[in-house]
């Protein structure tokens, strides 16, 4: 049955026929353990992004925004570099 309109998307299962086995792909489609110190190290800077953002959309003084969006620049290029 076709979803109405204004109906939400509702995404049920997802695959990627990649498999599991532990393990998950990097920037380089290399794949390590999900256990691997590089995996919890981005997971963490993301959080930390993340809390930042909302730091940000909450107004922050005008003298903080130039460096919070600077710090948030920097954990994105952190991230990639740890991908």
């Amino acid at each position: 049955m076709p979803r109405k309109r204004d109906e939400p998307v509702r995404l049920t299962r997802i695959y990627t026929r990649g498999g599991d086995a532990g393990q998950t792909s990097l920037g380089d489609g290399s794949r390590v353990s999900k256990l691997d110190e590089r995996i919890a190290a981005y997971g963490a800077v993301d959080e930390l992004n993340a809390s930042l953002g909302v730091v940000v959309a909450g107004e922050p003084p005008e003298a903080f925004r130039d460096v919070l969006a600077r710090v948030q620049n920097e954990l994105f290029d952190l991230g990639a570099d740890l991908s």
